[in-house]
């Protein structure tokens, strides 16, 4: 049976769908939902979002974090207890498989997915066990997540996931074309809060609800990659600028690190990650999925969509790297034409750092 959460009682609330089935779109004023999570006026966020949907796997026993890190693009045998981070699972050929947020209680290393992931990275991870002492189970059943901009002080005794976006992690690399400090993401701090799923409607209690596309919105606008979104069968992380949180490019040895190292010191990613302004006139916007055109050439695809409370209608979208960066482009929707201007995300020379006696590529400070 599909899941459903419990505050979809709340009064207003319109379910949503695709990768959010099971939790609320909205609450009847996605606008003001926007406003009351990411906070106005001077004021901070007070709305928390529903992400109950998500997938929790867990990993316990004493060689957890050895394990994981041998697995996994990200380095872990160092992570202190409530230290949050990102990592990926990949394919041989350097391919996102799995992308989970990561955080360990000191007992027992907590992965954050997406809702069709947690079963078969549950199963994947117990194959892989061998004679090592760890203890893998899908608990996503038992529990749920809550999203929100703040930290709120009522919840300490929760266990916290905070994003680490878009900070530049230790033995990380960013790709973006814009100056550190410039970084929107800077503007949406988030965390992730793991909640009992039969405390979930106590806890959050009479606390304002903003609906996933209130955080969507705020995620587009940050530039931030999402697993199942930005991605598909052919996704590396360079081309998402996940080399900055999700990577650690001097650590040992993982499945897919031979692609993710070539392609980072001698080639280039073959997409890049663009966000685009749309054409705010039309009374509607694009779907996912449609086509991005520059002239009459296809050139890429939508990835994500929303409407800002600020900036009016926004998107990510994979396009091929040589695409110019000045070029406006032309978003198709069955026919539906939009006009976008686009902004870098990515930069058009990503990769080949080997040889550079500079570059725009940034180390953490």
């Amino acid at each position: 049976m599909s899941y459903l959460s419990p505050l979809l009682n709340r009064h207003g609330a319109v379910q949503s769908g695709g990768l959010d089935a099971g939790v609320a779109a909205h609450y009847g004023d996605p606008n003001k939902e926007q406003r009351l999570l990411a906070g106005y006026n001077g004021k901070p966020g007070t709305a928390v979002v529903d992400l109950s949907h998500r997938g929790v796997v867990t990993v316990g026993g004493p060689d957890r974090l050895s394990w994981m890190n041998t697995l996994s693009s990200q380095s872990l045998t160092g992570l202190a207890p409530h230290t949050s981070t990102e990592l990926l699972l990949l394919s041989v050929q350097g391919r996102i498989e799995y992308d989970a947020r990561v955080v360990d209680d000191g007992e027992t290393l907590w992965l954050i997915v997406e809702t069709d992931e947690a079963a078969p990275l549950a199963a994947w991870l117990n194959s892989m066990k061998f004679m090592l002492r760890v203890d893998v189970a899908d608990v996503s059943s038992d529990w749920a997540v809550v999203g929100s901009v703040v930290e709120i002080p009522e919840w300490d005794s929760l266990l916290m996931w905070t994003d680490p976006w878009p900070h530049i992690g230790a033995g990380g690399y960013s790709y973006a074309a814009i100056d550190e400090s410039e970084h929107p993401g800077l503007e949406r701090p988030w965390h992730e809060y793991l909640i009992p799923a039969a405390a979930l409607v106590d806890t959050v209690g009479t606390r304002p609800l903003a609906g996933v596309w209130a955080a969507e919105a705020l995620r587009i606008a940050a530039w931030r990659p999402r697993r199942g979104a930005e991605t598909d069968d052919k996704s590396i992380p360079h081309e998402l600028d996940l080399l900055r949180t999700a990577v650690h490019m001097s650590k040992g040895c993982y499945k897919g690190q031979e692609t993710v190292a070539r392609v980072h010191n001698l080639g280039h990613p073959p997409r890049r990650l663009v966000f685009l302004q749309l054409d705010g006139s039309q009374h509607t916007i694009p779907a996912p999925g449609s086509e991005v055109f520059a002239g009459d050439r296809k050139v890429g695809v939508v990835t994500s969509v929303a409407q800002h409370y600020e900036m009016g209608p926004i998107a990510l979208a994979l396009i091929k790297r040589t695409v110019d960066p000045a070029q406006d482009l032309m978003v198709d929707d069955a026919g539906e034409k939009y006009v976008a201007a686009q902004e870098l995300i990515v930069a058009t020379d990503a990769g080949q750092v080997v040889g550079r006696a500079t570059g725009f590529l940034r180390t953490p400070r």
